[in-house]
C-alpha cells in the first residue's frame, strides 16, 4: 500500500484479535512500552471481551486506528490508547502503535488530533506522552502538535543498547 487516508478511531471488536496479536507480539514495539513477553490469542481474546472500552470504567481505552486504502476500503492499521487515566487530575497518557507498513504516512498526526478532540469532549485538562529521547520521529510528531517537552526521565527505558532517557511531552487542552 502506498497511501492511506481518512483516518478514524473506533472501539475494539472481536475481529481485531489478529491486529492486536500482531502489534502486542512485535518486539520492535516493546522498547517503547512495558511489554516484555508475547501474549497468547487466548489472553488477548479475554482482554477484548472484558474491556468496557470506557475510559472512566477501565481507566484506559484502546481504540483501533482505521484508514482508507487506495481502493477506498477501510483497513485497520494500528492501535491507540489513552492509559494511566487520572480522573482526579483530568489527564491521560497517549500510546500509539502503527503497523510498520503504514509508518511515515502522517497517520500518527491524524490519530493524535482525534485523541485531543476525544479528550476535550471528556473534559480532560491534559494529555501527555512519555517518549524516548532516541525516538526522533515521535518527539518531532508531538512537537508539531504543540506538545511541550517537560520532565526528563533519566535511564527510563531499556533498549537493546542499554538504558535511554525519556521525556514527558504535555499538551494542555483548551476548551
Amino acid at each position: 500500500m502506498t497511501s492511506v487516508s481518512d483516518i478514524t478511531l473506533r472501539a475494539m471488536e472481536p475481529e481485531d484479535l489478529e491486529l492486536i496479536y500482531r502489534i502486542e507480539n512485535d518486539p520492535t514495539f516493546w522498547k517503547y512500552g512495558s511489554s516484555t513477553v508475547p501474549y497468547s490469542h487466548w489472553t488477548l481474546r479475554r482482554y477484548i471481551e472484558s474491556s468496557a472500552n470506557d475510559l472512566f470504567a477501565d481507566e484506559q481505552v484502546r481504540l483501533v486506528v482505521q484508514g482508507k486504502n487506495t481502493q477506498g476500503e477501510r483497513t485497520s492499521i494500528g492501535l491507540s490508547d489513552l492509559v494511566n487515566f487520572c480522573p482526579r487530575h483530568h489527564r491521560a497518557e497517549i500510546s500509539l502503535a502503527i503497523l510498520p507498513e503504514y509508518q511515515g504516512m502522517h497517520v500518527g498526526e491524524q490519530v493524535v488530533h482525534h485523541l485531543i478532540d476525544y479528550a476535550r469532549s471528556l473534559g480532560l485538562h491534559q494529555l501527555y506522552a512519555i517518549i524516548a529521547e532516541t525516538n526522533e520521529p515521535a518527539w518531532k510528531l508531538f512537537r508539531r502538535l504543540n506538545f511541550q517537552p517537560s520532565a526528563l526521565l533519566k535511564d527510563w527505558l531499556y533498549e537493546d543498547e542499554g538504558y535511554a532517557d525519556a521525556r514527558v511531552w504535555q499538551k494542555l487542552i483548551n476548551y
